[in-house]
């Protein structure tokens, strides 16, 4: 099999080869399910708690489970988890376990998931999961039984289960360090994985919720959307994964293909490093905040299928702040708040890549209106394979986004002081403060409430330009069936057990 992602060039030597010759496998109707992913390059692993992208994503959903997942809204569903509750005080979790097994015939046990939550804890693995898990006293928690576990947790958190569904929170079994050959709990066992390379995986028939209507599933590494797009059409591929709103445009109507398009489901933002000039003067972050025009973003950069976001994270999921008045672009604002901190003319890059189709248009788009306003930004352009790790600690603003998640759990993530995905470098004892108050407090509406405050912290401070939210959309072949239009980070998203083929 080829070792390297799909390229144009490729692609044309591709398709004078039939399936067959190309992928030195079985035609496609033998039930072999082929989805192209933008990858991550050589450094990529299996280990579910090291899940920047997408497709890494999408592979620990094939292979591994999780306690919970999240519905469309991000409510929760049982997975592995048949059921859970809490004391009064929010401090102890009992977590009973559906009958499952992993692909080597172990049952999942109460064990595996101790081993699991406390290895995604670990700083040492530095997982962008071990916030969820940072209140967890695993010298107090134990299993109860085999199927029932008890988890102490330091402080009362009545939002902990939300992180037992987030990406990374996977179960594996108890002593697993190794993951060239990872055993799960998924729909799909390990055959194959070249790191930059395709994964093949094979179904597993004693899966718990059903076995796969696939034989086997390969994930095929395509970066540049165009590419992605060429193969699906030509029939290298069948689903094509992560398309731009202009693609989705062009594609509308061709018979060849269906387009899954969830609406205004992923986060599309810019965000400023408070820690580092220039940004670490207010000024500087109230100004790009007032200078950025948030309707042009979308009309050109998403293609005008998007929705305007108003600087916060989930917009219409539980417990997001739509009462917080929208901020407007105020070029007059901004200008004399560029003058006020004697920064005409400061020069800085806007970090961006092709990890997201859009980027590359908001990115300059961003940089023409901040010239308006008297700032020099520049897109500086980065490998897709290593973006979102590069821009932890690289450059003082960089595009991003976020796929669905809890509201409160994508709060303690990112703005939570020393939070595990904590690029900005936000830091508020108010904030924390508050966010201890929401997860101790019981009752769910007061507790949204607080989560409300705090998001008008950020909303003012954050250093979070949230100027949009995409339209998520796949491209699947006509043959296939079964795989659902669905937010990505939710349950029915890369849902490849359910795909059939024709």
């Amino acid at each position: 099999m080829t070792r390297h992602p799909l390229t144009r060039r490729r692609l044309l030597a591709l398709a004078a080869l039939t399936p067959l010759a190309a992928c030195g496998t079985a035609p496609a109707d033998t039930g072999r399910l082929r989805v192209a992913f933008a990858a991550g390059g050589s450094k990529e692993t299996l280990d579910p708690t090291q899940v920047s992208l997408f497709v890494d994503q999408a592979r620990a959903k094939a292979l591994f489970d999780t306690l919970v997942a999240y519905n469309a809204d991000t409510s929760l569903r049982p997975r592995l988890a048949e059921s859970w509750e809490s004391d009064a005080a929010g401090t102890r979790w009992r977590i009973r376990l559906r009958q499952a097994a992993f692909h080597d015939g172990r049952p999942v046990t109460a064990d595996d998931v101790l081993y699991s939550f406390r290895r995604i804890a670990d700083p040492a693995l530095a997982s962008s999961s071990r916030q969820y898990f940072a209140k967890v006293d695993f010298a107090r928690s134990k299993a109860l039984s085999l199927n029932e576990i008890e988890l102490t947790l330091t402080a009362p958190d009545f939002e902990f289960p939300s992180g037992w569904g987030a990406p990374g929170a996977e179960i594996v079994p108890a002593g697993t360090t190794d993951f060239t050959a990872p055993v799960g709990s998924g729909p799909f066992r390990f055959v194959s994985f070249t790191p930059g390379g395709p994964a093949v995986f094979r179904k597993n028939e004693s899966h718990w919720d059903g076995v796969p209507s696939v034989d086997e599933l390969e994930f095929v590494p395509v970066n540049e959307e165009t590419a992605r797009v060429n193969a699906l059409l030509s029939g290298q591929v069948d689903y094509a994964h992560d398309l731009a709103a202009g693609t989705a445009a062009r594609l509308a109507g061709d018979g060849r293909v269906s387009l899954l398009e969830a609406k205004g489901t992923t986060m599309q933002g810019l965000i400023l490093r408070l820690t580092q000039p220039p940004f670490s003067d207010p000024r500087l972050v109230r100004a790009v905040l007032s200078g950025v025009d948030r309707e042009a973003l979308n009309r050109v950069a998403l293609a005008g299928r998007g929705e305007i976001g108003n600087d916060l994270f989930g917009k219409g999921l539980r417990g997001y702040a739509a009462d917080i008045p929208q901020r407007r672009r105020d070029v007059d604002l901004a200008r004399s708040l560029v003058r006020e901190a004697g920064a005409e003319g400061l020069a800085f890059a806007v970090e961006t890549s092709d990890v997201d189709p859009g980027f590359a248009t908001a990115a300059t788009l961003i940089s023409q209106q901040l010239k308006e306003i008297g700032l020099a930004a520049t897109p500086n352009t980065r490998a897709s394979s290593t973006y979102f790790s590069e821009i932890k600690t690289k450059g003082v603003a960089a595009l991003t986004r976020t796929a669905t998640l809890p509201v409160p759990t994508f709060l303690n993530q990112r703005f939570r002081t020393r939070g595990s995905n904590n690029v900005n470098g936000f830091g508020s004892p108010e904030f924390d403060a508050l966010l201890d108050r929401a997860t101790a407090t019981a009752d769910e509406r007061a507790r949204l409430a607080l989560f409300g405050d705090a998001q008008r912290i950020v909303h003012e401070s954050g250093g979070l330009l949230a100027w949009g939210f995409s339209t998520w959309t796949i491209a699947v072949s006509k043959r296939v069936s079964g795989v659902v239009t669905a937010p990505p980070n939710t349950f029915d998203w890369a849902r490849f057990d359910r795909a059939r083929l024709s």
